[in-house]
């Protein structure tokens, strides 16, 4: 008996975001070269590589921070910026303020949401508390350790209710305690129902894509692991968590 192919409604529910021959060109250099891969809705990937293998471009081309030169980039069935709402992207910054305790950073980021017209801000009491830092600390930011700073910076981005978390480098400068705790919180995160922001009614599931060049801190966190080299894809291997 044949099976009927997909239809692209249910393909887009399976699938939170494809990459399809997508290459990225600053010059003469290519930071990403043909890159093709599928990244299915619920799923945890890690991207490996050394620095300079493509892990941030290929992260910022799915959260739709840039363009592709080349080939197509697809986030929930359409373009990445239809669908930033449901997206949350942590970078090696963590585009907060040090002079600022966490609340008030938390705070001061969810206006800026709601006043783009974004419905999808959660209270930045519970992201604090969700990641294990108390909301009524008073002591600026600057003053955090770097595992606390990495938690703060985490819940700026769980503060959205992501449906997809892109999250480039996050042990990078931890110790190993603290990675353990990060890797404890996303594991967490995976498991926090859904609700459906374009649409209403619940379901779905929490994708995780991670990069590192640290495979041992994240292979917890693994359902499969992508290994990247100048810009291409090399080798995917399905992990051993799941």
């Amino acid at each position: 008996m044949s099976t009927a192919a997909p239809t692209r409604a249910e393909a887009a529910a399976t699938t939170a975001a494809s990459l399809d021959s997508v290459s990225k060109i600053y010059g003469a250099f290519a930071a990403l070269r043909n890159v093709s891969a599928t990244f299915p809705a619920g799923s945890s990937t890690v991207i490996l590589g050394e620095n300079g293998a493509g892990k941030s471009t290929l992260l910022r081309v799915v959260a739709g921070l840039i363009t592709p030169t080349r080939g197509k980039a697809t986030v929930f069935g359409g373009p990445p910026h239809q669908h930033r709402h449901r997206v949350a992207y942590m970078s090696h910054s963590t585009m907060l303020y040090d002079e600022l305790t966490a609340m008030e950073n938390l705070t001061y980021f969810a206006t800026l949401h709601r006043g783009d017209s974004c419905a999808c801000v959660g209270s930045p009491e519970m992201a604090l508390r969700a990641v294990g830092l108390d909301p009524t600390l008073t002591r600026p930011l600057g003053q955090y350790s770097q595992g606390m700073r990495q938690r703060a910076s985490l819940a700026r981005v769980l503060q959205t209710d992501p449906e997809l978390l892109l999250l480039d480098e996050p042990f990078s400068n931890l110790d190993v305690a603290s990675a353990g705790h990060l890797v404890e919180l996303l594991a967490d995160f995976r498991t926090w129902p859904v609700f459906n922001k374009d649409g209403g009614g619940g379901g779905g599931a929490r994708t995780l894509i991670l990069t590192t060049h640290q495979a041992s801190l994240a292979e917890p966190l693994a359902d499969r692991t992508l290994t990247m080299r100048q810009g291409q894809v090399v080798d995917i291997a399905t992990g051993t968590h799941g």
